[in-house]
């Protein structure tokens, strides 16, 4: 495929799930400011049924798969240049884990310096809140270290590897709620999210699937959901919600199998309209320009989104959000946007001015799926 081949949609759905977790965090994230500092909740526990939102919402299962499709094509591309699986496998991890390290390392000096010259002892908490939504970059890395596995795998046994991952996260989660075996959750932090990912192979055979296939897949996915969650034994929400005994993300059981199942289906049903409105030259730039910023605007959305606190703080006196939340916090939440996006927005420059533009990029990278490859 050459780059006036790319599948810009793709890349939109690469886009959208990026915007869908650093608008979230942004504008959804309320801080409860205690003695021993910041600690976060959600409007989620606040407001009754706002949960079914996160069906939409949570984005990682398609994060993942679309991640996945790319590994696969890029790899098909790096090995027809020679290119050796260990290179590639070991370039990602680099394009990947370098920024990620560069700045878990500036916060932690950060806190050092803080809390030592200031003798702040909650700054460590500010520490982990920024740098908390890197985790899945971490399970990433395990990902992308594995691929030489889950490509034999697939080759091997094809759609079978599916089937298999699904069974074992099912597995996990009867020894998790039915035995008790707690430490057998963290299991599907690489099974749940390894599945979604090696979903992703089959990106282009569900593609070509008739469109009743979709709708299918779509209904599926509803039902399972509707089926499991209203079993009573998992929480509604696809995000940790406060009060609820535990969370369907952290780690992940196997309703996020639906919700990945729920999620192709959608957009696949939606492919037709979505491909007519991104042959549009305003919207082929809007995604040519998401894609290009998206590394540097997910790395940092949460330091700019401190900052932007920092300053509030600093100008006004106000720090935290009134909980619960009431009508006038809700009405805010367009405006909470744009003090962290501003703040972001140098730092996005900075990084992104030397990308080459998605059009220009003929090999994507795939280390998290939100970063160009430059060979």
């Amino acid at each position: 495929m050459t780059a006036q081949e790319r599948d810009k949609y793709v890349d939109w759905l690469r886009a959208l799930s990026l915007i869908v977790v650093v608008v979230w965090h942004w504008a959804f994230t309320i801080l409860d400011w205690k003695p021993y500092g910041p600690e976060p909740t959600s409007p989620l526990g606040f407001t009754s049924g706002l949960w079914i939102l996160t069906w939409l919402l949570q984005v990682l299962p398609l994060f993942f798969y679309v991640g996945g499709h790319v590994h696969l094509l890029s790899w098909h591309r790096a090995r027809a240049r020679g290119t050796g699986i260990g290179a590639f496998v070991w370039r990602r991890i680099r394009a990947l884990a370098l920024p990620a390290l560069f700045l878990s390392g500036v916060w932690i000096v950060i806190g050092a310096v803080v809390t030592y010259t200031f003798h702040v002892d909650w700054m460590w908490r500010v520490v982990l809140l920024v740098l908390s939504p890197l985790w899945f970059l971490g399970v990433y890395l395990v990902l992308i270290a594995l691929l030489p596995l889950a490509l034999w795998l697939h080759q091997r046994y094809d759609v079978l590897t599916l089937i298999w991952l699904g069974g074992a996260a099912l597995v996990v989660d009867v020894l998790r709620f039915r035995y008790g075996i707690e430490w057998a959750a963290w299991l599907n932090m690489i099974i749940v999210w390894g599945l979604a990912h090696q979903a992703g192979f089959f990106y282009d055979r569900i593609v070509a699937l008739p469109r009743r296939y979709d709708i299918a897949l779509l209904w599926t996915g509803l039902f399972a959901l509707f089926g499991l969650v209203y079993s009573g034994i998992y929480p509604g929400s696809m995000v940790g919600v406060p009060g609820d005994k535990f969370s369907n993300m952290a780690p992940p059981t196997f309703v996020i199998v639906a919700l990945l199942l729920f999620q192709i289906g959608l957009v696949e049903v939606l492919r037709p309209a979505m491909e007519r409105v991104l042959e549009r030259p305003r919207w082929r730039r809007l995604n040519d320009f998401i894609n290009r910023y998206s590394l540097p605007l997910f790395l940092f959305h949460t330091t700019g989104m401190a900052i932007s606190l920092g300053l509030s703080w600093w100008l006004f006196g106000t720090l935290g959000d009134r909980i619960p939340p009431d009508s006038v916090w809700w009405l805010e939440r367009p405006i909470a946007i744009v003090g962290p996006l501003i703040c972001t927005a140098p730092v996005i420059y900075l990084f992104g001015r030397r990308r080459a533009p998605v059009r220009q990029t003929q090999d994507k990278d795939v280390s998290g799926s939100i970063s160009s490859d430059h060979g």
